[in-house]
């Protein structure tokens, strides 16, 4: 079951990214032409995108796939490509759709199934590997974990995801965020320490199969993400 926080948050960013946000994600997302500050998130999503990729096996034959926060499904793409059954969820119609157009003359080796939905959602069945880049960064650590342990309840290898390092860069860019009229910014990014986090998850009996294998931070302009590695023992 989720928590109250979680399913508050889920709200807002649904709203925010099916609605709010359509058009900049969809530009940010491809090809065009965009602002400055927007190509440097462009080139750390892209980055970041690269460094999760590289923790999957080369070899995805066989393997099935959780792409949880999809967005325009990107990286959902590349895992197919190496030959993955791809599960990608995001809570927005709008994304999915832009994916699904995005993908429809691709012919991929591994079958690619877009859906709409809660990436918790345990109907979408049981994998060897999670993928969750910059779709938890938005909630509070206990809710992060919890999370986690959700989605280790149905992972047999690995579990990839990002989370916003706390640090004094991460600050001054949401206080310059601040500045931007209240309609165009996004819901509230939540730092995450990553002591404390390793301490939760290392005291989350849901995740007592799994072990943080490895961390890498991705700073790229106005984008500052860590990837973390939760591998079963």
């Amino acid at each position: 079951m989720t928590s109250p926080t979680y399913a508050t948050r889920r709200a807002q960013l649904e709203t925010y990214f099916d609605r709010t946000a359509v058009e900049a994600w969809a530009r940010l997302t491809s090809d065009a032409p965009v602002s400055r500050i927007r190509a440097t998130v462009r080139a750390g999503r892209d980055a970041m995108r690269a460094e999760l990729l590289s923790w999957l096996p080369a070899d995805l034959s066989g393997r099935r796939l959780l792409d949880a926060g999809c967005g325009t499904g990107a990286l959902a793409v590349a895992a197919a490509r190496r030959g993955a059954e791809v599960v990608a969820v995001d809570v927005s119609p709008t994304l999915i759709g832009l994916a699904r157009e995005r993908t429809t003359a691709f012919g991929l080796p591994g079958r690619l199934d877009f859906r709409v939905g809660d990436m918790l959602d345990e109907g979408l069945g049981a994998f060897d590997h999670v993928v969750a880049m910059d779709s938890l960064i938005h909630y509070r650590t206990p809710d992060i974990v919890r999370a986690l342990a959700a989605l280790a309840r149905r992972t047999e290898t690995s579990l990839l995801f990002t989370v916003a390092p706390r640090t004094p860069l991460l600050t001054v860019m949401h206080t310059v965020g601040r500045l931007f009229p209240r309609g165009d910014r996004a819901p509230a990014i939540e730092p995450v320490g990553e002591d404390a986090l390793r301490r939760r998850v290392a005291a989350e009996p849901g995740l007592a199969p799994f072990g943080i294998a490895r961390s890498r931070r991705v700073t790229s302009g106005f984008y500052l993400s860590n990837a973390m590695e939760l591998a079963r023992r």
